[in-house]
C-alpha cells in the first residue's frame, strides 16, 4: 500500500488558490507522521508542491527533512511533472537537475523516476533518468497493448534499459479500498488482489492508495497490509527481479491502448507553445552560452539564468504549457512564460552592451549562437551614405538593401520653443541621438541619427533655444537617411565578426532571383537561388523545385474543419465540412535579390463563425471571411523556403491546418524532439490493439519540436507543433495504403477545458469548465520552413538546418571609442579572430547546451544521427572531462593538438579556421547518446 497524492499545482483553478488546498492536505500528512511512526507517504514525484507548501509552512521544514531522512517522505526527483513533448530536453534534464538538488537539501531525492500523469512519454527518457543515477521508473499513461503485466523493460532512444513499474488502473488503483463499511474491507482486498494478480510480474502487489489533491486516510496503517513509500516499493522486491523476462518497449510511449494519452493540448492554445519555445531558445541558445563566453563569473548573469530556468521548469508542467486549464491558468502561465523569456533577454542584453562597447562606434557586432561556422543574413540599419558593410580583414560584405526608414519623425508648432527641451533625454529623441540644430524663417529643425558621432553638449542646444526668440516656431524632428540592410556575413563558431560601415558599392549579382514566369497558366512569381525554386501558383500554393531534382507541387492549402472537442481531444463535428478552397488571391512582392527575395501571398477564405446547435452543426452558422496571408522567403545559401503566416483568428471551435503533398508516399514519418528522431506510422494504437484505452479515440496526430519529414518532405519548426501524415482529407477516399499529405495544425479553437460528451472520448478529462479564451480570438502568426530533399532525414541534414533556422545570428551596434579595425576578437573570453573558445563538428552531433559551471565550460552534446558517430570538440581548453547531468565530472577525456584541422563535419560546408593554439578531445557517441563534457584548465 503506497499512500500518496497527485497534486496538480494550476489546473482548473489557479495556482495560490490550489496552493491553499495544498497547505491544508500536508498539514495532515505532517501531522499523521509526527503521530505515527508506520505512516508513509509520497508526493507525486515533483518537489515543486514541497517548496510551495513550505513558502507558506517554514516553520515545518524541520518535520519535513526529518521524514525525508527517515524515509517515510518521498519527494523529487522532479521539480516539476512536466509534459514531456511540450519542451526541449534540456529543460526535462534541468528540471530532473533541481529537482534532485532541491530534494537532496531535503534529506534525499526519491530515487524512482516517477511519471504518474504525464500525457504520454518521450523516447529518450530511459536515457535521461540513467543519465541521473535512476534506473526505475514508474508510470502509466502511453503503455503499450503488448505490455499483459505490472512491469517491463522501457528501452530509450539510444538503447539504454531502465526496469519500468506499469500501473494499471492509474495511480490510484487502490482508492475505493477504504470507501465503504469497514467490516467490508477484506472484501474489496480480495477482489484488489484478484485483479492485480492477472497483472503481478512480481510477488508483490502495488495498491496506490490517493488520488487528485487528497490525503490517504490515518487508519491505514491499521489495515493489516504493508504501508511503504514508492521507492520502497519499486526498489525493493516489486517489478519482478533485474533479471527476470518481462515484456519491452522501444522508444516513446504514445499508445492510447492502456489510458488516455488526451493528445489534443498539442495544439491547444498554440500562443502558449510559441511562447515557450521563444523562452527556451533565448535561455539555452543565448543568454547561458554568451554569458559563459564573454561574461563569465558575472552574478547577475547567474542570478537571472537561475530564475528564468526556474520559470520555464514550472511552466513545463502538464497542467500548465499544455493549456488544458482554466483561463485564468493560462493567462498565468503566459505571464510567466513571458517573464521568463525577458529574464533570459536581459542576460543577453548585458553580453550585447558588453560586445557593443568592445567594437568601433558604427560598426556591427554579428555574433553565432550556433558551435560551427554559419554563414547567414543580419539586418542593420546603415546611414544612406555608408550603406556597405566590410569585415575585419577590408573584404566586402554582400549586402542588399531592403527599405528607407522615414526621414520626418515629427513636425510640431511651438509658441514656446523650451517645450522641444522637454522632449530630450540627455542626447536622445525620439528614439535617436541629436545630431545637429538650425534656426531660421520660422523652423528649428534638430537632426537626429541612430549613428551619431561627434561632440554633443545639452547646453549648447538649450542656448540656441533661448537665442531663436518668441514663437511660433515649426519644429522638425528630421533623421539622417537611414537604409535597412541585409548583410550576408560569415561568423566563426560561437564567435562573433565586426563589421564596418563604408560608402556604397556597386550591387552584386543577385543569388536570388525574383521574376515573373511566362508559362500555359500564364503569369507566376518565382524565386530561385540556386538550391531550390519556388513557383507560387494561382490558387496560392506553392511548387518547389530541389537542386537534388526532388520536387512538389500544391505546398501550402490550407484546410479548415470544425473542432467539437476540447483542450484535451480534438473531435470534429458529426457532419464536418472541410473548406480549402481560398475565394480570392493576390500575390504581391516585397523584396528582390541578390540576398534575399520575398512575396506575399494573401488568401481570403469564407468559413463559419463556429458550430450551431448540441450537435455542433455548420449548416446555420454565420460565415466570416478570413485573410490568410503567408509570407514566403527564400535566402541565399538556404535549401529551404521560409514561410511566415499570418491570420486574424475570428471563427469558434475549428482548426485550421496547412498541407503539403509528399514528393513520395510514405508509410511513416520522422520527427525531432527532446534529443531524438522518432519513426512513426500512419496509425494510432488504440483499444482495438487489445488494451480498454480508457475510452479515448486514437488519432495520428504528433507532437514535433524542431522538424517533420515524411516521404522526401520536411518542415522545420519554430516551436512544438502537432501534424499528421494524412491520406486525401478533403475527398475522404483513401488513395492508396501509404501517407500523401503532410498536416500542420496552425490553430485549434475550442471553448472548454473538458466536455462531458467529447465524440472522441467516453469520460471526463475534467471538469467542464468554460474556457472562451482557448478559442484563440485575434491576430496569429505561425513561422516554419519548408524544403524538398532526396534520400533519408539524417542524408539531407535535416537537424543541422533545423539549428540554422531556428537560431538566427545576432547583430548589435558597435558603440565603443576604438577605431574600425581596432579590438575586433579582442573582448574578454573571445578566441582569436572574434572566435567563442569553443567549436563542435560531427556528423548529426549537435549542441543542447553550454554554460559555466565551478570555472569549466560545461557542453550538452547529442548524437541526433541513425548510426555510430563522434563528437570533435575544439577550444582553448588542455583538460576535459564526462560529466553527470547533475554536474559532477566522472572521468577525463584525452586531449591532442592536432596539426591540422579536417573540414567542419561531413556535410561539405567547407574547413573552418581554427587557431593553432587550440585543444581537440573526441567523444564517441552511439546513436542518440547524451553526453555532457567538462572543458578547462589541468
Amino acid at each position: 500500500m503506497v499512500p500518496h497524492t497527485h497534486w496538480d499545482r494550476e489546473w482548473y483553478l489557479p495556482f495560490q488558490r490550489f496552493r491553499a488546498g495544498l497547505v491544508r492536505m500536508l498539514d495532515e500528512v505532517l501531522d499523521a507522521m509526527a503521530a505515527d511512526p508506520a505512516y508513509r507517504f509520497t508526493m507525486d514525484g515533483q518537489l515543486a508542491a514541497v517548496e510551495d507548501y513550505l513558502e507558506i509552512r517554514p516553520a515545518r521544514r524541520g518535520d519535513v527533512a526529518r521524514f525525508v531522512a527517515e524515509g517515510r517522505l518521498a519527494v523529487g526527483p522532479w521539480l516539476i511533472l512536466a509534459d514531456e513533448f511540450l519542451c526541449a530536453g534540456e529543460t526535462l534534464l534541468r528540471n530532473l537537475e533541481y529537482g534532485m538538488r532541491g530534494a537532496a537539501a531535503l534529506g534525499g531525492a526519491m530515487p524512482v523516476g516517477y511519471l504518474p500523469d504525464q500525457f504520454g512519454h518521450c523516447a529518450q527518457m530511459p536515457q535521461m533518468l540513467a543519465l541521473a543515477g535512476l534506473r526505475r521508473a514508474c508510470l502509466w499513461r502511453g503503455v503499450p497493448a503488448h505490455v499483459d503485466r505490472d512491469a517491463f523493460d522501457w528501452i530509450g532512444a539510444d538503447g539504454t534499459t531502465i526496469r519500468t513499474r506499469y500501473l494499471p488502473g492509474g495511480y490510484g488503483n487502490a482508492f475505493g479500498l477504504f470507501t465503504g463499511p469497514a467490516e467490508e474491507m477484506p472484501d474489496r482486498v480480495t477482489a484488489f488482489v484478484s485483479t492485480a494478480e492477472g497483472w503481478a510480474a512480481g510477488g508483490t502487489l502495488l495498491a496506490m492508495y490517493g488520488a487528485d489533491h487528497s490525503a490517504p486516510a490515518r487508519e491505514i496503517t491499521a489495515s493489516g497490509l504493508r504501508v511503504a513509500t514508492l521507492a520502497e516499493a519499486v526498489t525493493g522486491e516489486s517489478g519482478g527481479a533485474a533479471g527476470e523476462q518481462v515484456p519491452r518497449v522501444v522508444g516513446e510511449l504514445r499508445s492510447h491502448a492502456r489510458a488516455s494519452i488526451l493528445p489534443g493540448v498539442i495544439s491547444a492554445r498554440v500562443p502558449l507553445k510559441q511562447a515557450m519555445a521563444r523562452a527556451e531558445r533565448v535561455l539555452t541558445r543565448y543568454a547561458e552560452p554568451l554569458s559563459a563566453l564573454w561574461l563569465a563569473g558575472d552574478s547577475a548573469c547567474e542570478r537571472l539564468i537561475d530564475m528564468a530556468w526556474r520559470s520555464v521548469i514550472a511552466c513545463s508542467g502538464h497542467d500548465s504549457v499544455t493549456g488544458c486549464g482554466s483561463d485564468e491558468t493560462a493567462q498565468q502561465v503566459a505571464a510567466r512564460i513571458a517573464e521568463a523569456g525577458q529574464t533570459a533577454q536581459a542576460v543577453v542584453d548585458l553580453v550585447a552592451a558588453s560586445l557593443s562597447e568592445a567594437a568601433p562606434k558604427g560598426s556591427l557586432v554579428a555574433v553565432n549562437p550556433s558551435p560551427f561556422e554559419r554563414t547567414g543574413l543580419v539586418l542593420a540599419d546603415l546611414p544612406e551614405d555608408r550603406a556597405s558593410l566590410v569585415d575585419a580583414s577590408g573584404r566586402s560584405v554582400p549586402a542588399q538593401r531592403l527599405e528607407h526608414a522615414a526621414t520626418l519623425l515629427d513636425e510640431t508648432v511651438m509658441d514656446d520653443l523650451s517645450r522641444l527641451l522637454g522632449r530630450v533625454h540627455e542626447r536622445e529623441l525620439y528614439g535617436h541621438e541629436i545630431v545637429s540644430w538650425h534656426a531660421g524663417d520660422g523652423v528649428f529643425t534638430v537632426t537626429v541619427s541612430r549613428h551619431a558621432s561627434g561632440a554633443y553638449a545639452y547646453e549648447d542646444l538649450r542656448r540656441a533655444v533661448v537665442e531663436a526668440g518668441p514663437g511660433p516656431w515649426v519644429v522638425r524632428t528630421v533623421a539622417e537617411p537611414v537604409v535597412t540592410v541585409a548583410a550576408l556575413v560569415t561568423v566563426p563558431p560561437l564567435g562573433r565578426a565586426v563589421l564596418t560601415a563604408r560608402p556604397p558599392e556597386p550591387r552584386l549579382p543577385a543569388p536570388v532571383a525574383n521574376a515573373l514566369r511566362t508559362d500555359a497558366y500564364g503569369f507566376e512569381p518565382v524565386l530561385d537561388n540556386g538550391l531550390l525554386r519556388v513557383r507560387v501558383a494561382g490558387d496560392g500554393t506553392l511548387s518547389l523545385h530541389g537542386a537534388d531534382g526532388t520536387e512538389v507541387h500544391g505546398v501550402g492549402r490550407i484546410a479548415h474543419g470544425g473542432d467539437a472537442g476540447d483542450t484535451y481531444n480534438y473531435a470534429p463535428p458529426p457532419d464536418d465540412r472541410l473548406a480549402d478552397r481560398p475565394s480570392h488571391v493576390v500575390v504581391e512582392e516585397i523584396c528582390a535579390g541578390p540576398l534575399t527575395g520575398a512575396y506575399e501571398i494573401t488568401r481570403v477564405y469564407d468559413w463559419p463563425a463556429g458550430l450551431g446547435g448540441d450537435a455542433g452543426d455548420e449548416t446555420d452558422a454565420e460565415i466570416v471571411p478570413t485573410a490568410v496571408t503567408t509570407r514566403v522567403e527564400l535566402r541565399a545559401g538556404e535549401p529551404f523556403a521560409r514561410c511566415e503566416i499570418t491570420m486574424d483568428v475570428r471563427c469558434r471551435d475549428h482548426r485550421v491546418r496547412w498541407h503539403a503533398p509528399l514528393p513520395r508516399a510514405a508509410a511513416g514519418s520522422y520527427a525531432e524532439g527532446q534529443f531524438a528522431v522518432v519513426r512513426r506510422g500512419l496509425a494510432a494504437e488504440g483499444g482495438d490493439g487489445g488494451g480498454d484505452g480508457g475510452g479515448e479515440r486514437p488519432i495520428p496526430t504528433f507532437p514535433a519540436e524542431s522538424f517533420a519529414a515524411a516521404g522526401g518532405l520536411a518542415v522545420l519548426l519554430d516551436h512544438v507543433t502537432e501534424y499528421e501524415i494524412v491520406r486525401d482529407e478533403i475527398n475522404g477516399d483513401e488513395i492508396s495504403g501509404d501517407g500523401t499529405e503532410l498536416a500542420l495544425t496552425l490553430v485549434r479553437s475550442v471553448g472548454y477545458l473538458s466536455r462531458n460528451r467529447n465524440p472522441y472520448r467516453d469520460e471526463p478529462a475534467g471538469p467542464e469548465v468554460p474556457t472562451p479564451a482557448a478559442q484563440c480570438q485575434g491576430p496569429l502568426t505561425v513561422r516554419f520552413a519548408v524544403l524538398p530533399y532526396a534520400g533519408e532525414w539524417h542524408e539531407a541534414g535535416l537537424p543541422r538546418l533545423a539549428e540554422e533556422f531556428r537560431h538566427d545570428l545576432l547583430a548589435v551596434p558597435g558603440t565603443g571609442a576604438a577605431r574600425a579595425g581596432d579590438g575586433a576578437g579582442d573582448a574578454d573570453g573571445d578566441g582569436p579572430g572574434g572566435g567563442g573558445r569553443v567549436a563542435i563538428s560531427g556528423d548529426g552531433v549537435m549542441m543542447a547546451a553550454l554554460r559555466e559551471r565551478g570555472g569549466r565550460l560545461e557542453v550538452r552534446l547529442v548524437a541526433e544521427h541513425p548510426a555510430a558517430t563522434e563528437a570533435v570538440v575544439r577550444g582553448d581548453f588542455t583538460a576535459a572531462w564526462t560529466a553527470g547531468v547533475l554536474g559532477s565530472p566522472l572521468s577525463p577525456l584525452e586531449v591532442s593538438r592536432d596539426e591540422v584541422f579536417p573540414d567542419d563535419g561531413a556535410d561539405g560546408r567547407g574547413p573552418a579556421a581554427y587557431p593553432g593554439s587550440w585543444r581537440t578531445v573526441r567523444v564517441p557517441l552511439t546513436p542518440f547518446a547524451i553526453a555532457t563534457v567538462h572543458l578547462g584548465e589541468a
